[in-house]
């Protein structure tokens, strides 16, 4: 039995029978915990008003949960590598439920700090990316349709989250529906049951690449960062020293941030980006009810979002895939950053509730390709068996510009008093960050193109080349004739 799925050989599970239970928990996780942060918008107004706390402050603890779940990736992949996907997700269900029931119970804002933003948004990291890495262990031919169905679960999430909560925010409190949503979340420890370990049989091909991540077999594992053998002799510092080099770069990508430009580009124009990604999820209820809006209708804003995500996210994962697209899905993400940035401005010209239905109708079709094309533009960026180090940077990095972005644009609403320089300053870090990621990328290639050509030149000559040949030389002195082997036309 493998800890957290397969590693070698084939199962009778994969790809059929209980793996479609675990696909069904998968959907069912992913919206119970990926998408919850989207429904504390709900309550900002009544944690302000609770606490008698700024924007600034009550920001702090939806940013707090987000950047956690973002950031707990590298520390949720040593849990499922000494502890399998099952206990993982267990314990994420667990947390979230506590730190739920927890902060039904704070006195003050500090304590929802802790309590819903620390530990049910580490909770929600274990839940989340636990269950997504259990898919590689159960589907292999049919991974990508796996995948593609699981994201569903975060749209769903998303279009329900709001509706629920508004709807026991009204009827029992803030308090009471903390409570409750402690009780719900506890089943992400029933979908964590479902993920039982998968039983191996015996390699299908030497050839054939394992469906999951393997501990301690790759080529890393077994020779050291600076290309020495385990047979080589090491001092214990040296020892110490090249296991931390090992852990920092299976785990964290440093080596591949420094020496691959494409990388570097794109984990910097993204982690600027989710600066301003996130804020429209968190502000838009509380900017609505500013203006007047229905608290009814100012949460099923969100859920509009969440509804037509339901339907545009594959459509967008489909296009992307088309073979029309290769190679320049990096432009394609750099334009759905763009229309979601640009989109933003529509919330400034009013906020009248038929405006903001049109801004969450925009808004939620370039959100859809934003959210398609994050993680393939950055397979295509990275080499895949490299692709889970250079995640766990990638996702703490922006977890740091997620954690700062709502506290800081609700310091600037605390000093202006209007809520619209929220949408202003998203706009501003979305175009600003597609503009760089395009312009930056093109540039980039066009580099490329030029290093490429002179090497195309020599390998491809045009035109007709005549070579001397001596004809005095000795047979002994003449060298064997040369074999060309045609590798690329």
């Amino acid at each position: 039995m493998s800890r957290g799925g397969a590693t070698h050989g084939t199962s009778e599970t994969q790809d059929r029978g209980w793996a479609w239970m675990v696909l069904l928990s998968t959907v069912l996780l992913q919206g119970l915990t990926l998408t919850f942060p989207s429904c504390i918008g709900i309550f900002f107004t009544d944690l302000q008003h609770e606490f008698q706390a700024t924007n600034s402050e009550t920001s702090w603890f939806p940013s707090i949960m987000t950047a956690v779940l973002h950031a707990g990736g590298p520390l949720c992949s040593v849990l499922v590598e000494r502890f399998g996907c099952r206990l993982t997700v267990m314990l994420g269900g667990l947390l979230c439920g506590v730190g739920m029931v927890a902060s039904s119970f704070s006195k003050s804002i500090n304590h929802l700090y802790v309590t819903a933003g620390f530990i049910t948004g580490l909770g929600s990291c274990f839940g989340f990316q636990a269950g997504v890495t259990v898919l590689g262990y159960y589907f292999v031919r049919r991974r990508a349709l796996a995948n593609a169905l699981a994201s569903t679960g975060a749209s769903i999430g998303l279009t329900l989250w709001p509706l629920i909560s508004q709807y026991l925010l009204d009827e029992m409190g803030w308090r009471n529906t903390f409570l409750i949503f402690g009780g719900v979340l506890l089943n992400c420890c029933v979908c964590g049951a479902i993920m039982r370990p998968v039983q191996l049989g015996p390699p299908a091909s030497p050839l054939q690449p394992s469906p999951g991540y393997e501990p301690g077999n790759s080529a890393e594992d077994a020779q050291l960062s600076n290309g020495a053998t385990p047979h080589q002799v090491e001092t214990p510092h040296q020892a110490r020293f090249a296991a931390c080099r090992r852990t920092l770069q299976k785990y964290l990508a440093f080596d591949i941030f420094c020496k691959n430009k494409g990388y570097q580009i794109y984990t910097i124009g993204v982690t600027w980006m989710v600066m301003g990604f996130v804020l429209p999820l968190i502000y838009l209820v509380p900017y609505a009810i500013r203006n007047g809006v229905e608290e009814r209708k100012a949460a099923l804003l969100i859920s509009i979002i969440g509804f037509i995500n339901i339907f545009m996210r594959p459509m967008a994962g489909l296009l992307a895939g088309l073979n029309i697209f290769t190679g320049k899905r990096t432009y394609l993400f750099s334009l759905a950053v763009l229309l979601n940035g640009l989109s933003n401005l529509i919330c400034v010209i009013s906020a009248d509730f038929s405006v903001l239905i049109l801004y969450c109708l925009i808004y939620s079709v370039s959100m859809s390709g934003v959210g398609a094309l994050i993680f393939q533009v950055l397979m295509d960026v990275v080499e895949m068996d490299r692709f889970s180090s250079a995640l766990g940077l990638f996702t703490i990095l922006e977890s740091v510009t997620i954690l700062l972005g709502p506290p800081l644009t609700g310091l600037l609403v605390d000093i202006t008093g209007q809520f619209s320089y929220v949408f202003y300053a998203s706009s501003f870090f979305m175009v600003s960050a597609a503009l760089f990621m395009g312009f930056s990328f093109y540039a980039l290639d066009s580099k490329n193109k030029l290093k490429e050509a002179p090497k195309l030149a020599t390998n491809n000559p045009t035109g007709y080349q005549y070579t001397e040949v001596p004809t005095n030389q000795e047979p002994e002195k003449q060298a064997p004739p040369a074999v060309m082997y045609i590798t690329s036309i």
